[in-house]
């Protein structure tokens, strides 16, 4: 048997989300998102979130929100501050940059943060106005290398962005994996109201698909949905995406989803170290960082598809194991039994 870690959108949707789209598939409904089921799932995210004057969109996919809101946001002349790790610069093939936006970034910590403290010479530098003018500071939230932001860091970071008038925008993806990890002291209301915009990651925690952005503060909302079709980012069936966010926060469903993923990685985790494998970094989430000697990768491809993640040095590799909503027990103890120990 050969077991699948490779990322946390290999299976389709959980079985409720799919009952639900197929309970009104042929009931007709509205196109481009004004129906009765994407009016609810709009209003029901505002209220999860603490946030009931925010807009909320849904788009289909990260990279596209990421684009959309980031481009949508920013004046011409301005730029988006990203960690040099970040999706927006380092995975997404300059789609942002093909907007006419440029990317400032700064070396992240090994968890893949920015702190406040980073930012002073970039904006220093760019008083010059023959410059990009800094604009936006762009975060992911669990990072692309599976931390989290804690209260005191988001406080400490958005009243800097503030302060120098900054926005900041939240890359949720992984939110659900960040706001249910044991390293993780924020609720949703209290992470909504510390940054301008983010957005609620559903491909990555059980939907089919979907992405949903939360622009918190209204008076930088105007036209959105004009952007937001000018870069063909409309889904005319937009009800099925009503459908999906109205069944994922149901009965908490969303972060039981990623809480099962966080188990099963803590899991994994401990069980890897357990054999001697060495960790990259400690991650509290759903990603599992683990540094492998070069000649054990081919025994690795054998029993498991993961993610080869960079080059640690000449002879070892960072590998990346990643659970999601459909991991369960049976098959990390599986994994763990199939992996060579070290």
């Amino acid at each position: 048997m050969k077991y699948l870690f490779r990322n946390d959108y290999s299976f389709g949707a959980h079985p409720k989300v799919m009952d639900a789209v197929c309970a009104v598939n042929l009931e007709g409904n509205w196109g481009y998102g004004d129906d009765q089921y994407t009016a609810r799932a709009k209003d029901r995210i505002r209220e999860v979130c603490g946030c009931p004057d925010a807009m909320v969109e849904f788009l289909i996919g990260g990279t596209q929100t990421n684009v959309v809101a980031c481009s949508f946001l920013l004046k011409p002349w301005e730029a988006a501050i990203c960690p040099d790790s970040g999706h927006l610069n380092g995975h997404e093939v300059g789609a942002f940059e093909a907007t006419g936006h440029k990317i400032l970034t700064v070396p992240a910590t090994p968890e893949g943060k920015i702190t406040p403290d980073m930012l002073p010479p970039l904006l220093e530098l760019h008083q010059d106005p023959h410059l990009t003018k800094p604009g936006l500071v762009y975060i992911s939230n669990s990072t692309e290398n599976g931390a989290v932001y804690t209260k005191a860091e988001l406080t400490a970071l958005s009243e800097f962005c503030h302060k120098n008038g900054l926005l900041l925008f939240a890359d949720g993806a992984r939110l659900g994996a960040a706001l249910t990890s044991d390293a993780n002291d924020l609720t949703l209301p209290e992470f909504a109201h510390l940054v301008d915009a983010f957005y609620i990651g559903g491909t990555k925690n059980g939907a089919m698909f979907g992405e949903a952005l939360v622009i918190t503060r209204p008076e930088l909302t105007d036209g959105f949905f004009r952007m937001k079709k000018r870069m063909g980012a409309v889904m005319e069936k937009g009800w099925i995406q009503g459908v999906t966010f109205l069944t994922l926060f149901e009965d908490d469903l969303y972060f039981k989803m990623a809480r099962q993923g966080n188990e099963m990685a803590a899991r994994l985790q401990n069980g890897l170290k357990a054999k001697g494998w060495t960790l990259w970094v400690e991650s509290p989430t759903n990603q599992v960082f683990a540094v492998i000697p070069n000649q054990v990768k081919p025994k690795v491809d054998e029993v498991c598809d993961c993610e080869v993640w960079c080059p640690y040095d000449e002879s070892h590799t960072v590998i990346r194991f990643v659970t999601c909503f459909h991991t369960t027990q049976a098959d990390v103890d599986g994994l763990l039994a199939a992996l060579p120990n070290l």
